[in-house]
């Protein structure tokens, strides 16, 4: 069984926010697969970013996948504290794949920004809302979270209930251009070998010299932020860490 096929989703994080159209369709044009896009509240983590307008604004320099998890798609990496809420902004503002934090998925089942509600959402119910929109479903662990959180959320029944990605965090996630944390290599290990066709995405400190462990581990989907926004020529970048990927896959 072959792991599924190198996606590079370059996060816009450390892109020029005063060029932010031009930075995200110029590294479309360098080879990138998706845009790695980072919504922080100020409450999940200690850091605020951007929201929904500034989204539909670059979404109008990006083309639109036209399929599934095709190139162009945007991964909106939801590091809120009530992701529920935003699920329909999101969709109307260009998101593709809706990736939320597991340690957030106990929060206000209510559906809008401005709404209220005590009942609580879960994982799978969240997964399954986020279908019944039209997008693709992902689930963010951060570095202190057990990767067996997931094996319930993973074995459900229902198809609607399973995320389409799974995102282990190598950093503490908040902010960019942290060292990479190779103790969460062994969460990608585990869910490659359980689900060897999963979508398994690693965000934070890849780059060329960190690549190879990810890839060894099981990633198939690489964020990378200063790595290639930062580099003299990305497209090699990103052409490295493809490589790196495809290298390990041939191997299976």
């Amino acid at each position: 069984m072959m792991a599924p096929k190198a996606i590079i989703a370059p996060s816009i994080l450390s892109a020029d926010f005063a060029n932010l159209g031009h930075d995200c369709s110029k590294t479309m044009s360098q080879g990138a697969d998706w845009l790695h896009v980072d919504i922080m509240d100020g409450h999940f983590v200690p850091n605020l970013t951007w929201g929904p307008p500034i989204v539909a604004k670059i979404r109008g320099h990006v083309e639109k996948p036209t399929e599934a998890y095709g190139k162009g798609t945007f991964d909106c990496h939801m590091m809120i504290a009530e992701p529920k809420k935003w699920v329909k902004e999101f969709k109307k503002a260009g998101c593709d794949l809706y990736c939320f934090h597991y340690e957030a998925a106990f929060s206000t089942a209510a559906e809008s920004p401005e709404a209220k509600s005590d009942k609580k959402t879960s994982p799978k119910e969240l997964i399954k809302y986020i279908h019944d929109q039209s997008m693709l479903a992902g689930i963010a662990l951060k570095p202190a979270t057990s990767v067996d959180v997931l094996w319930e959320i993973l074995e459900s029944g229902d198809p609607k209930e399973r995320p389409d990605m799974v995102l282990i965090m190598t950093v503490e996630p908040g902010f960019g251009g942290q060292k990479f944390m190779a103790s969460e290599l062994p969460k990608v290990q585990e869910l490659r070998k359980r689900y060897p066709e999963l979508n398994i995405e690693v965000d934070g400190g890849l780059g060329p010299s960190t690549i190879d462990q990810a890839a060894d581990a099981g990633a198939n989907v690489i964020v990378a932020g200063s790595a290639v926004f930062g580099a003299q020529d990305p497209s090699e970048v990103i052409a490295l860490l493809r490589e790196a990927v495809d290298k390990r896959n041939g191997k299976l």
